[in-house]
Order: C-alpha cells, then structure tokens, then sequence
C-alpha cells in the first residue's frame, strides 16, 4: 500500500513538474521555455495559509492558531530559501535530482496529513458550534 502511495506521489510530483525526456536537455537558454505551472501555486498558498493563520489569531482560536503557524512558517521558509538563479520552489531543470524529488514527495505528504487534520478540527468545530446554537 505505502510503495502505491509512493509511487502515485512520484507521479504527480513529475507531471505536476513537467518532467519530460524531451525536457532533461534544458540548457540555460531554454530554462525560459520550461513551464514553471506547480510555482504558480506556491505563492497564493503562502498567502492563504498566512491569512487563515492570521485570522484565527485575530479570533483568539489558540489552539488552531497555533496548529496552523509552523505551517504558514514553513511556507514562508520555503519560498526565501530558493536560490537567486532558480526559477522558484520547483524548479524545472532541477527537479529530477533524486534528493529534491524524494523531499518534495515527503513534503506533500506531511500537507497532506496536515490537511486531513485541519479538515476533521474544522468539521468538528462546525458541529459543536452548530450543536450550541
């Protein structure tokens, strides 16, 4: 079960990269032809995660504040650690390297989990304020 999970994690971490045979040539010249479409959405992520961090702050939910802030941290970590000459988070003409695909896989599984977390406190929450009413 956990090598299908991996594998299908595998897959859509190099489709979502347009990782291509036709593709591993990029030169420096064509960096610019590769589409960089998975980078798009590392930034309205970075926003949404800060804002829903924010908004429970500013709503004294401790509990979920504090459960979304080493999220919204790591997002924030991410996109300024890229180095000045990539074109972002997911790079194009470096993702086949075998240490960055294994710890983008890890990556979205930890999100993943997280996700799935934060869906069933939400959902709780909604009920028990629903329940209250």
């Amino acid at each position: 079960m956990m090598n299908m999970i991996r594998d299908l994690t595998r897959h859509t971490t190099l489709q979502e990269s347009h990782y291509a045979p036709d593709r591993l040539l990029c030169s420096e010249d064509l960096v610019r032809l590769c589409p960089i479409k998975p980078c798009l959405w590392v930034v309205p992520e970075l926003v949404g995660q800060a804002l829903a961090t924010v908004l429970m702050l500013v709503s004294l939910h401790w509990f979920v504040f504090l459960l979304n802030l080493p999220v919204a941290t790591w997002n924030m970590y991410r996109v300024w650690k890229v180095p000045m000459g990539n074109m972002g988070v997911f790079d194009p003409t470096e993702i086949h390297n075998r240490g960055q695909l294994k710890s983008h896989m890890k990556e979205s599984m930890i999100k993943l989990g997280f996700h799935l977390l934060c869906f069933f406190i939400y959902l709780y929450s909604m009920i028990l304020a629903l329940i209250n009413d």
